[in-house]
């Protein structure tokens, strides 16, 4: 499927895509291009030509640029509560650490280094930073990887039909608890300062805004 992918691109396209070499030059990319605020999926295909992405179209096009350079392409969902918006992560691992590559409307829920032993412990590292509008701290969960090998046949990297599925598997693999009930009760919001600093750049379009009867 990856041949297939390649054989679609432009001279241009192939350029960009053969400069990233890297995670991390795959998430420079990513945080290039703007954040999409429509609710539409994109594939990797269209990331590249549209360059324009939100964070589900984010981390299927690491993970497409991943498996080209020789990872697999796996991806996890991060989990909030129902006042805010789950984040999806492109994984990678090297010497046995994980890392992960992600396109976010929020300054802190991108990139990071391959150095977290379990995916739980990559999963917390989102935790600060991951807050809604109203400044409440959000995270609380994550899913298993989902490897995207399954879904070649479908080509996804270069169609959007099979993301509807892609979603519809994340939903049903299983999901890790991150706190008790003890822990949610006792959080506190976001500081003035780490709340703005988390949203600089971002656009407001693209914000998730909680319902007060949530």
């Amino acid at each position: 499927m990856l041949h297939e992918f390649e054989r679609i691109l432009s001279k241009a396209e192939k350029r960009a895509l053969v400069k990233m070499t890297t995670p991390g030059k795959i998430q420079n990319f990513l945080d290039f291009i703007p954040y999409s605020s429509e609710s539409i999926y994109r594939c990797p295909l269209r990331v590249l030509r549209e360059r324009v992405a939100h964070c589900f179209d984010g981390a299927l096009f690491a993970a497409a640029a991943l498996q080209r350079i020789g990872y697999p392409s796996l991806i996890m969902d991060l989990i909030p509560t129902r006042r805010d918006d789950d984040h999806v992560l492109a994984l990678f691992k090297i010497e046995g650490y994980w890392g992960a590559i992600a396109k976010s409307n929020f300054t802190g829920l991108r990139y990071r280094e391959p150095i977290y032993r379990t995916l739980r412990e990559l999963a917390l590292s989102y935790f600060e930073q991951y807050y809604n509008v109203a400044g409440e701290k959000t995270l609380r969960g994550y899913t298993g990887w989902l490897n995207l090998r399954s879904f070649d046949k479908m080509g996804w990297m270069y169609q959007d039909e099979p993301l509807q599925q892609i979603t519809r598997r994340l939903d049903e693999i299983r999901r890790y608890s991150l706190m008790t009930r003890g822990m949610i009760h006792r959080l506190q919001k976001m500081d003035p300062r780490s709340y703005q600093a988390g949203l600089s750049g971002s656009d407001k379009k693209g914000l998730f805004k909680p319902n007060v009867n949530q």
